[in-house]
């Protein structure tokens, strides 16, 4: 049965507030699962699992499933669905009111590795980034995290300067990024406007900076995109209240030119001249 079909003989209608767009290409799904790497050790959370064709696939490959559904009347259908199906489990909610690590470890197998999640989701486009940042800023991250996006979002996630972006700045500073395929418009319904992409995001074991650190590196990086057409000094200088001596000399110790614009900059670059303004912050203290 297709799924206009499936959703007209369940009295459902796609709901837009959601970005519902259903992807049931058998091929597509497995082909998701395989890019995880899902296998019988895995626990995994589906965030958006929809009709649950992908949630179907995951559960014969995984060892346990957490899908959350934020539309009520499919975390109902879904829940009557798989009420028989061992190691999945629904969940209504938004997922950004949700930790992620917490649904995972909610009735977990404990032959299952405690930390060694992943992630997998269809993401609507209007809310990629901020689900994104939900869960690799989270307290306990996943290991592997593969997303369904629109097309031009994933080559921005993946992108090198120039042009360098805040979001693959955002998602870089946490996951090695790979676009590892690209699916059309046509294979989803109600079809989108744009194609898609699935993207794999290998998520490092510990981060560069704590979680202070990085909420300042990632105060400067913003500051430094703020106005995208201004020269790095200029731009940092008005982003983070700084005097534009301060901020040069801090860019000149990183080695980095005052005059060039943020999307030339590297992940390293920004690295370097965070630590170079955290010394002149220590330093002004003293």
């Amino acid at each position: 049965m297709g799924v206009k079909a499936t959703l007209d003989a369940r009295g459902l209608r796609p709901q837009k507030k959601w970005g519902q767009h259903f992807l049931t290409d058998a091929r597509i799904l497995e082909s998701i699962a395989e890019i995880a790497e899902v296998g019988p050790t895995d626990a995994v959370l589906e965030i958006g699992p929809g009709l649950g064709h992908l949630t179907r696939v995951l559960a014969r490959r995984a060892g346990r499933v957490v899908a959350v559904e934020v539309d009520r009347a499919l975390a109902a259908q879904l829940t009557a669905d798989f009420v028989d199906t061992p190691g999945v489990k629904i969940v209504y909610g938004d997922i950004l009111k949700l930790e992620p690590f917490e649904l995972i470890e909610t009735g977990r197998d404990p032959t299952l590795a405690p930390a060694a999640f992943k992630v997998v989701a269809n993401l609507p486009y209007y809310i990629t980034s901020a689900i994104l940042r939900h869960i690799l800023q989270a307290a306990r991250r996943p290991r592997v995290v593969v997303v369904m996006v629109q097309r031009e979002v994933a080559q921005r996630m993946a992108a090198q300067p120039p042009p360098m972006n805040l979001l693959a700045v955002s998602v870089q500073f946490f996951a090695r990024v790979r676009v590892a395929r690209t699916i059309a418009a046509g294979a989803f319904y109600p079809r989108p406007k744009v194609d898609s992409a699935v993207v794999r995001l290998d998520v490092f074991d510990r981060p560069a900076l704590s979680d202070e650190e990085a909420k300042r590196f990632f105060e400067i990086v913003r500051a430094g995109f703020g106005e995208r057409r201004k020269q790095l000094r200029n731009s940092l200088a008005r982003g983070l209240a700084l005097d534009s001596d301060t901020v040069a000399d801090a860019l000149a110790r990183a080695r980095i030119d005052p005059a060039r614009r943020a999307e030339t900059v590297t992940l390293d670059e920004w690295r370097a001249l965070h630590r170079e303004l955290a010394r002149q912050f220590t330093r002004a203290k003293l």
